[in-house]
Parts: C-alpha cells; structure tokens; sequence
C-alpha cells in the first residue's frame, strides 16, 4: 500500500493522470472499464500475483506497456532463506510473462520516470 501511494503522488505530480488498483483484481476491472498508456504492477499482491496479472493483461491487451517492480524475496545474505524466491527471479519472470520493463525496489523516481520514458518511447511502437 505505501508503494501504491507513493508511486500515485510521484506520478501525479507530472502531466499524466493516475489510477490505483489494491490488488490485480482490481486493476483487471479498471482496465476493463477505461484505456490506459501504462501499467505498473508489483509482482507480490493479494490474491492474484504480479507474473499472472501480466499474462491476463497481455491476452487482452497485448500493446499495453507493462512495467513490473518487486523487492519480494531479496533478503541478503544475512536473512538467507532457501524457500524464497529472489527478486531478479520475480522480474525475470515479469519479463518472460510480457512486460517491457522492470525495476528492483527499492528504486529512485528518476529510475522509475527513465524507464516510463523508455518504455513508451516512440520506437517502441
């Protein structure tokens, strides 16, 4: 939730105008109901995760760019845990799902507005 709302007043702050989803759920019902130019999806949310969020959206909105954040499952050496999954593991998995760009948290907003320029960039298209 504290990345949701801190992603919203960063990007609000600029020209583009931003929708907030709790879960992927939610985010698939707003995209149903209005277009958008971007999605940004965490990888680790309630109920449907970030990879399977990635894949629903592709099969209906296969142009949509699609950035992925995570900072799930990096612990660090000194909080070692064999059953999680890293966070290059998580973004790795956003990429072969079908998004365009992805960020390990934490990120700083310069970071994030880069990689929001270069994945709507003209080329792309």
């Amino acid at each position: 939730m504290l990345v949701r709302e801190a992603l919203q007043r960063v990007l609000s702050s600029t020209t583009v105008s931003v929708i907030a989803a709790a879960d992927a759920g939610e985010g698939l019902a707003m995209l149903r109901e209005s277009p958008v130019d971007l999605v940004i999806i965490d990888v680790v949310l309630p109920g449907m995760d970030g990879v399977a969020a990635i894949k629903e959206i592709r099969r209906h909105h296969p142009a949509l760019p699609i950035i992925a954040i995570s900072g799930g499952g990096d612990f660090g050496l000194n909080a070692y845990r064999p059953e999680s999954i890293s966070t290059i593991a998580y973004l790795a998995a956003c990429t072969a799902a079908g998004a365009q760009g992805v960020l390990a948290k934490p990120f700083e907003t310069a970071e994030l507005r880069s990689l929001i320029a270069q994945v709507l960039a003209p080329e792309r298209a």
